[in-house]
């Protein structure tokens, strides 16, 4: 049985769970997720003896080559999605339909109350994005070799740095670097914030030099075939005064911290509080606004969560960034973030860039 079907006959076994049958699957990437599918505008029907992926004309091919074994239906042209639904769900006389609540727009939702009053709709949040939450080894295999292309590309940003470069610049630079080396596009805006705008957690790169500055954050990742990295590094490109060096140490501190603190059977918040404290009680409490990390996959920021009011429990197979931070308004900030896997005996960081002073001296 391919990893797909396997998916799909476990998300089967939750769905039933809720006391519906069939489950129409609204968001494209857990259509993904579930079929291998990589375009999008398509729906998934699960239902209790197969699936149907509802697409349209410019996907039949690569449905075929993509998702064999999974029952299609392509809307002809001018045929809406909710036409489509309709009809399918119509033809097999479901009677009780789960929606995805999280993904499925509120004006199809409304749509399909009132055009198919006989079919009670329940929505439920969540049930695929669980399933996401725990990487099986192809996945895993895609985040190496997404790390790896971040990782391969920041190394030749690091080589040719110049303070003359502007921080939209560097962005650029690392993304183009990271594309030569196969990865198919940045996983997301890359961060190259110098200096006091590295206060800004989710800075947006200008066009200020960033030898203005003495310290440059870049957060930054890789997508490789469907799946992500995500990484932060801070580089000294100045002076390298004893305050960087006093809020360096603190934040890496509280992260390698965390690191050691994971393994199966911790809940998330417990992992998120061992490296605030160490920031609190080193009086920067007040400067770490954010969670500690996230989970990353098909999306870069996806369950679980690691923040203080997340229960989650971590299983083996969870892949989760840890990003502290201290963010100082008027002078600039420090975000180290590596990702690390949950193993059935603790962790695996499988980010293996270097993070030490001397590491993050340029020059």
């Amino acid at each position: 049985m391919d990893r797909y079907r396997a998916r799909r006959d476990k998300l089967r076994s939750n769905v039933k769970r809720k006391g519906v049958d069939t489950l129409l699957v609204s968001s494209f990437t857990n259509v993904t997720y579930l079929t291998g599918f990589t375009g999008d505008d398509s729906f998934l029907l699960i239902r209790s003896d197969g699936d149907t992926i509802l697409s349209d004309p410019r996907y039949t091919t690569q449905l075929g080559e993509e998702c064999p074994g999974v029952d299609l239906y392509i809307r002809p042209p001018g045929v809406s999605m909710f036409k489509a639904i309709e009809k399918i769900v119509k033809a097999i006389k479901i009677r009780r339909l789960a929606i995805e609540g999280d993904s499925m727009t509120v004006g199809l939702r409304d749509q399909m109350a009132a055009k198919m009053p006989k079919i009670e709709l329940v929505s439920i949040a969540g049930l695929v994005e669980q399933l996401r939450q725990v990487k099986d080894k192809h996945e895993i295999a895609e985040i190496r070799q997404a790390i790896w292309y971040a990782e391969k590309g920041f190394g030749v940003l690091r080589a040719t740095l110049k303070p003359e470069k502007t921080e939209k610049q560097v962005a650029d630079e690392l993304e183009h670097e990271m594309r030569k080396f196969g990865a198919r596009a940045a996983a997301f805006p890359t961060i190259a914030a110098a200096g006091s705008r590295a206060a800004l957690p989710h800075a947006k790169a200008t066009g200020a030099p960033i030898g203005d500055s003495d310290f440059l954050l870049v957060d930054w990742g890789a997508r490789g075939g469907l799946y992500l990295s995500d990484l932060t590094r801070v580089l000294v490109t100045g002076r390298l005064s004893p305050k960087f060096q006093r809020v360096y140490a603190v934040v890496l501190d509280a992260q390698l911290a965390a690191i050691a603190a994971i393994r199966p059977g911790i809940p998330a918040q417990d992992i998120d509080a061992v490296a605030r404290n160490k920031i609190k009680d080193a009086g920067f409490g007040r400067y770490f606004g954010h969670g500690l990390g996230h989970g990353i996959g098909l999306d870069v920021h996806e369950g679980p969560r690691l923040n203080s009011s997340s229960k989650t429990v971590l299983k083996a197979g969870m892949v989760i960034t840890v990003e502290p931070g201290i963010y100082l308004p008027g002078w600039g900030g420090v975000r180290i973030e590596d990702d690390v896997l949950v193993t059935r005996g603790g962790h695996e960081v499988l980010s293996g860039l270097a993070k030490g002073y001397e590491e993050a001296v340029v020059g």
